[in-house]
């Protein structure tokens, strides 16, 4: 036997950890994992390794995981040859499009796309053939808000201020739990040792949230907060950095604050508390605090995305971050410089230049909001949607109303997953192409590189050699493009390799063949453990990309919302509603599938306050009926004094007990839906973003 060592960065979640990977080549030439480990010699990470790393070798040794194409036939799934469904995917799609028009094909982009470069890089190179405008993705349930928010303020959806974790004195962080997701929307490997490390150095990390949370926990200051009310208590906090003085100069060019001041001159402490449920001299005290620190940053993630009000969420905290004048500052909110910038290379957004065909829901980037897939299947009429692709998504568990979703997907005339699975989502489609696997693949983080909390860069080369008959991602993408276009009698551009391109772009780029690094494929080859780039620095003010160079702190758009904010009705006293939670060893849909990320006590009950049961004649352990407007699951119920009153939690990916699914593991530990519960009316109005948290519920004795 001969053992090999190899570094890379794990690529499932955000925080691309630093790996070393041990294989065993044995006496039979099959080469087996036989160890995973952090790499202590990573230069970003630092060693540090969370479960879902060590899976690694679990989702490459899946018996579930497809390693060929496959076609349904009735119930059964048949291999089938790779020209074949390039073919049958070409002459379906085409003989729609041709019938009911382009945008009678509709596209789903899950997750997993950005966590993989060839996803990244030739994706398009496929679905731009379509010439669809029914694009979407999990943006849509997730993380819309930020972009909309830069693109509005900054002129660039990707132009996103991180925390300078680092270096700050003082972190207030809402909608977020980074020690459960390893950071979000802010690349931060290690994070509860940065988090300590703020307060070692006196420093004061503050976390806001329905539950206290793993991040809570650890904090200095947890504040509850009524869910959806966010906005109020950035309101609060925002006013009284104004009315008390509180604020500092900004040397950024800004245009719009008097007008934020005239927006705010009502929203005092005390108007805020009650929408919000945080006492009013708690909230005043809170921006005295921010503002007082030497440095400070306001971070907020997903939970302040998926409300009735993420856009005012995330305006708001770059409003607050700017007026205190953290925003561009060392130990405020940073803006990464990475080795492959996508903000100098890409056209940053575009926004409502089209709308749904059913609801009039706004585009953004190309994409529309998810909430509007399963109706644009549904109702009848000029551009109804009758075919579907999905690309490493799993729509019906993680958007909401999922079932209604699995309703409509029944109904298409033809749809196509590339996945690596038969799940909730792919056992609807035709003919599932499934990539080969992560670790037989090479990879350039070309986003989270750019919310990385250092300026950072890595190549990732495959351990394991790619299997005969395999395709990697983009090959499919290309193989699909081709196909199409034969069939369309279209012109089709030439395209090169992914890592060829992320050549082309690092010696392009900031470090590139102008710069001292010189950097390229070649010399990353050369660090197998990464390489630093240096620590962030303030540099916003050069890379604006609006019209006229300077910040809009006041964006019409975000302005008009206001007069929805005022209307908002107040949650009765007595009314439930509904939040979820992420746990660091799952990660949306797809990492159930795995026994060493599932083992021990089931982790997907309904928490609940003790003094919530206790007023429903409810008990710790029992079977409840939980309800909402679009639907009804049964779960078991966790009495749970870290939840805010009036709040119940569950974590969303679960639902595994559908007929056809072909996820053994998953299966056994089936667990309920919390989107067949989330209601796809419910969104911010201004994004169209899907708003899961906050939804109204009901529980009962099952």
């Amino acid at each position: 036997m001969t053992k090999t060592l190899h570094h890379r960065a794990c690529h499932l979640c955000e925080a691309i950890c630093g790996l070393t990977i041990e294989t065993t080549l044995e006496d039979d030439a099959s080469v087996r994992i036989s160890s995973i480990k952090g790499d202590a010699q990573d230069t970003f990470s630092r060693g540090h390794i969370c479960p879902k790393a060590v899976a690694l070798q679990d989702i490459q040794n899946d018996p579930d995981r497809l390693r060929q194409p496959m076609r349904r036939v009735g119930t059964q799934w048949q291999p089938i040859e790779w020209q074949e469904a390039f073919d049958v995917v070409a002459e379906r799609l085409l003989g729609i499009q041709q019938r009911h028009g382009q945008n009678a094909v509709a596209v789903y982009q899950g997750n997993p796309s950005v966590h993989n470069y060839g996803l990244m890089t030739h994706s398009n190179y496929f679905l731009g053939l379509l010439k669809t405008r029914n694009r979407f993705s999990a943006t849509s349930v997730d993380q819309l808000p930020h972009h909309l928010t830069s693109y509005l303020m900054y002129g660039h959806g990707l132009l996103l201020p991180i925390a300078d974790i680092d270096h700050t004195d003082f972190m207030l962080i809402l909608g977020g739990n980074p020690l459960a997701s390893n950071g979000s929307i802010m690349t931060v490997p290690d994070v509860e040792k940065r988090l300590k490390a703020i307060q070692a150095r006196g420093g004061k990390v503050v976390v806001v949230d329905p539950r206290r949370s793993e991040t809570a926990a650890i904090a200095n200051q947890h504040v509850f907060i009524r869910p959806g009310g966010d906005a109020a208590l950035l309101f609060g906090l925002l006013h009284t950095l104004f009315a008390e003085g509180l604020t500092r100069d900004s040397h950024l060019p800004v245009d719009g604050l008097e007008e934020v001041r005239a927006a705010v001159a009502h929203m005092n402490a005390e108007a805020m508390s009650l929408r919000c449920g945080v006492p009013a001299e708690q909230i005043r005290q809170l921006a005295r605090d921010f503002a007082s620190a030497e440095s400070a940053v306001c971070y907020g993630r997903m939970g302040i995305s998926t409300q009735t009000f993420g856009t005012l969420c995330h305006w708001l905290v770059q409003l607050i971050n700017l007026v205190t004048g953290n925003l561009d500052r060392v130990g405020g909110a940073l803006c990464t410089e990475p080795a492959l910038d996508l903000v100098a290379s890409t056209s940053g957004g575009g926004f409502n230049r089209w709308q749904s065909r059913v609801s009039g829901l706004p585009e953004y980037g190309g994409e529309l909001p998810v909430s509007a897939l399963a109706e644009e299947m549904l109702s009848e009429g000029e551009g109804q949607v009758r075919a579907l692709i999905t690309v490493a998504g799993n729509p019906v568990l993680s958007t909401p109303n999922g079932r209604k979703l699995d309703e409509a997907l029944d109904g298409l005339e033809f749809m196509v997953s590339i996945d690596l699975y038969i799940n909730e989502t792919t056992r609807h489609a035709d003919l599932i192409l499934p990539s080969t696997s992560a670790l037989e693949n090479d990879h350039y983080d070309t986003t989270f590189n750019m919310f990385a909390v250092r300026n950072v860069t890595r190549f990732n080369r495959a351990i394991l050699a790619k299997p005969e008959g395999a395709l990697h991602d983009w090959e499919i993408f290309v193989g699909l493009a081709k196909a199409f276009a034969l069939k369309a009698e279209r012109e089709l551009k030439p395209t090169i390799a992914p890592a060829q391109m992320i050549d082309r772009g690092l010696r392009a780029g900031l470090y590139g063949d102008a710069s001292d690094f010189k950097l390229s494929l070649e010399t990353l080859y050369d660090h197998p453990h990464g390489l630093d780039l240096g620590p962030l620095k303030p540099n916003l003010a050069s890379r604006l990309r609006t019209a006229n160079q300077r910040v809009q702190a006041a964006p019409e758009v975000i302005l008009a919302d206001l007069v929805r904010f005022a209307m908002a009705v107040l949650p009765q006293a007595d009314e439930l509603v509904l939040i979820g939670r992420r746990h660091v060893r799952s990660n949306n849909s797809w990492m159930h599938n795995y026994h060493r990320l599932v083992k021990g006590k089931p982790r997907h009950q309904l928490l609940m306050h003790p003094d919530d049961l206790a007023s429903r004649g409810l008990s710790d352990g029992q079977r409840v009926r939980v309800s909402s407007r679009v639907g009804m699951i049964e779960v078991e119920v966790m009495g749970s004094s870290d939840m805010m009153r009036g709040v119940v939690s569950l974590p969303h990916g679960w639902g595994h007990g559908r007929p056809g699914v072909q996820m053994d593991i998953a299966r056994d530990q089936p667990g309920e839906s919390a989107n067949d519960l989330t209601d796809e009316r419910q969104m911010d109005a201004v994004s169209g973003n899907a708003a899961l948290n906050g939804v109204p519920v009901t529980v009962a004795a099952a």
